[in-house]
C-alpha cells in the first residue's frame, strides 16, 4: 500500500491514495491554516471508523441481519501535552433495521474489534479503545 501527502500551501496538504482518491488536510487559522480540509488526526479516527463499519457491516450481511442503517459514532480524548496523542476511543455502533438479533449485533462489534478491524487493532497497542452498540427498529 502506498499513499502520497503533498504540500499545497499554508498548512494544507493534498493526501492521495493508491487507490486514486484524494482528500484534503488543513490546519485551523490559529496555526497557518485556513480550515479548507479535514485535521489528520480527525483523518485517522475516520480510518478506524471507516476499517471497523466495514468489518461489521460484512459481518452482519453474512449473518442475514436486515440492516437498513449504520452509525459509528467515535469520540477520542487526547492528552494535553505534544504529541497529543490520543489517550482514549470510544466506537458506538447505532445499528438499524428490521427485527434484529441482538447477540448478531453484538458478535459482529466484538469481532471487529478483536479479529478483523486492522486498524482498531493496532490503535489498541498504545491507545485504550472501547467498543459498544445500540439497535434501533426500522418501522
Amino acid at each position: 500500500m502506498e499513499v502520497k501527502v503533498k504540500w499545497v500551501g499554508d498548512m494544507m496538504f493534498l493526501g492521495e491514495s493508491g487507490s486514486g482518491h484524494t482528500v484534503v488536510m488543513d490546519g485551523p487559522p490559529e496555526l497557518g491554516g485556513k480550515n479548507l480540509g479535514i485535521r489528520p488526526m480527525e483523518l485517522l479516527l475516520l480510518g478506524m471508523g471507516g476499517c471497523t463499519s466495514f468489518d461489521v457491516m460484512q459481518i452482519l450481511q453474512k449473518s442475514r441481519q436486515n440492516v437498513t442503517d449504520c452509525v459509528a459514532e467515535i469520540t477520542a480524548e487526547r492528552v494535553d501535552t505534544v504529541p497529543k496523542v490520543f489517550s482514549k476511543i470510544h466506537v458506538h455502533f447505532v445499528v438499524t433495521g428490521k427485527n434484529l438479533k441482538e447477540a448478531s449485533v453484538a458478535r459482529a462489534v466484538k469481532l471487529s474489534a478483536e479479529k478483523y478491524c486492522s486498524a482498531s487493532i493496532m490503535l489498541e497497542k498504545a491507545v485504550e479503545i472501547t467498543h459498544d452498540f445500540e439497535m434501533l427498529e426500522q418501522k
